[in-house]
């Protein structure tokens, strides 16, 4: 039996992760900020599968947390073989919001803790011969999209570090895939300002959240690098990318 360690797993993509790996009979350590949502799921699974599932409360866009979890799962005797980094927000605007400590805390939290996260548990694995690391990126960080200066640029870099640890790890066992959703049915958009956006866009562009994991999980196995979820966004994101269709995209946005 295999450990899977999940970030943001109170909800969302997070719990849907946690749902499907206690299916296939993986024990479980929840991490997120919410403690009640958390154990509540935890108690779930380990009723429904006969699964471990360990929970801790924990901020990620705290300096030093990736740290202080590797050093609670070593004081509990907890190898973790599956890591999916999956913690994530909706960004402050970097022109506007004027308090550069949320920035900071926000680019923490997207890129510095998946980063500082791999540091910590990618050795481990390394040296078992066998781990599999999932990065939850996203279609924005495959495309320009005026505005986004946060969201989509955090998730490029996931891509990017994904990529260049598959490249590095793949030889020891260990496979790492950036999985790229675009628009997915969880809570993310709970806000006023994505439920305006969601109820505006036409449904055909939304995916469940247990087809995006179903898929970022085959994905992994497979030791695919970087992974588009849902057939649409693989067809949709190689002509987006093409300068003329930004440029399109730009001028349809500007008379809307």
């Amino acid at each position: 039996m295999r450990t899977a360690l999940i970030t943001g797993a109170s909800a969302g993509l997070g719990a849907e992760f946690a749902r499907q790996l206690a299916s296939a009979g993986n024990d479980l350590v929840l991490v997120a900020r919410r403690r009640e949502p958390t154990e509540a799921l935890a108690a779930e699974l380990r009723s429904a599968h006969g699964i471990d599932a360990t929970t801790l409360a924990a901020d990620l866009s705290a300096p030093g947390t990736p740290a202080a979890l590797f050093r609670e799962t070593e004081e509990r005797g907890l190898e973790v073989d599956y890591l999916i980094n999956n913690a994530g927000s909706e960004p402050p605007d970097l022109i506007r919001e004027r308090d550069w400590r949320r920035h900071d805390a926000y680019l923490r939290l997207m890129m510095t803790s998946v980063a500082a996260m791999c540091h910590e548990f990618i050795p481990g694995m390394i040296e078992r011969g066998f781990g599999r690391v999932l990065n939850v990126a996203s279609v924005a960080g495959r495309i320009t999209v005026a505005g986004d200066y946060s969201y989509g640029p955090t998730k490029t870099y996931l891509i990017a570090l994904s990529k260049a640890l598959s490249t590095t790890c793949k030889p020891n066992g260990v496979f790492v895939t950036a999985l790229c959703p675009g628009f997915t049915h969880t809570d993310f958009h709970a806000s006023d300002r994505l439920t305006a956006m969601k109820t505006a866009s036409p449904g055909w562009l939304w995916y469940d959240a247990d087809v995006v994991v179903r898929e970022g999980l085959a994905a992994l196995e497979r030791g695919r690098e970087e992974y588009t979820s849902g057939r649409l966004y693989r067809i949709l994101v190689p002509i987006i990318r093409r300068r003329w269709a930004r440029a399109l995209i730009g001028a349809l946005g500007a008379k809307i």
